[in-house]
């Protein structure tokens, strides 16, 4: 049953404060909503997003509106991508009148995959997480999370047959433009790993990223040195940095190494 909204209850948020004093962040925080986000390949899937969304508070007013930050949310046709992020933290600003703001918003992100013999597709997952701040200016931050495969390449040497390899997690946090797409940063890294790892994967699969990453061997060292060259050459990329962890297979231990050009 929908009852009449009272327009005449008192705004207590919207009353003056007289301790002099701004607040640089407020707003809603952990707020698990789902969402539509666009991508390159799947167009736009539906996730179920953690947000953190904040406004700065000028010290003269005593409240922010905190529902109007879900209601930014249950617009009808919202759909985000790292392209529309820009207008998305205009359209916070205006509702909530304030000056500065920042979002914050992790939640996985699904790319269609073909194997690359069969080619038989399967989902893979990523977790992402997108940083606005706007203010005088505009900016974001993309990190994401990516798995691929590394083989060592000392073992590949001293070996007479065989060589260890494993699963490694790449983080790369990129500052970024909106002409880049999650689809194309997630690309740039897979690239540059011993293999990359798929959902499915048929027998002539197997044996072609055994292969494949056979004849690709990359150190720790090797993987963030590739990886910040190639997003060191993007244009729509400024900043970065790039941390992998190699689970290793044969020692009780990972290796790690990270670049930060942030």
């Amino acid at each position: 049953m929908n009852l009449p909204l009272n327009t005449g209850l008192e705004d207590v948020q919207n009353t003056p404060d007289k301790r002099q004093l701004d607040i640089d962040q407020v707003g809603i925080k952990s707020l698990r909503y789902p969402i539509f986000f666009q991508s390159d390949e799947l167009g736009p899937t539906r996730v179920v997003a953690d947000f953190s969304m904040y406004v700065r508070l000028p010290h003269h007013v005593k409240g922010t509106h905190m529902s109007r930050f879900i209601e930014l949310l249950e617009r009808p046709e919202q759909v985000f991508a790292v392209g529309n992020m820009n207008t998305f933290m205009r359209d916070m600003l205006d509702l909530l009148e304030a000056e500065n703001g920042h979002v914050e918003m992790r939640f996985p992100f699904f790319l269609s995959k073909a194997a690359p013999v069969s080619g038989v597709t399967s989902m893979m997952d990523y977790d992402v997480t997108l940083k606005a701040d706007i203010g005088k200016q505009f900016a974001l931050t993309v990190k994401a999370e990516i798995p691929v495969t590394s083989l060592c390449p000392c073992s590949k040497k001293i070996s007479e047959y065989g060589a260890h390899n494993q699963r490694s997690l790449v983080t790369v946090e990129v500052e970024v433009d909106d002409s880049l797409t999650l689809d194309q940063l997630i690309r740039m890294v897979e690239e540059q790993a011993s293999s990359q790892l798929f959902g499915l994967l048929k027998r002539p699969d197997e044996k072609f990223v055994t292969e494949y990453a056979y004849d690709n061997p990359k150190f720790v060292e090797d993987l963030v040195r590739d990886i910040a060259g190639t997003l060191d050459k993007a244009p729509a990329i400024g900043g970065f940095r790039v941390e992998c962890e190699n689970f290793e297979s044969i020692h009780n231990h990972s290796a790690y190494a990270m670049i930060d050009r942030l």
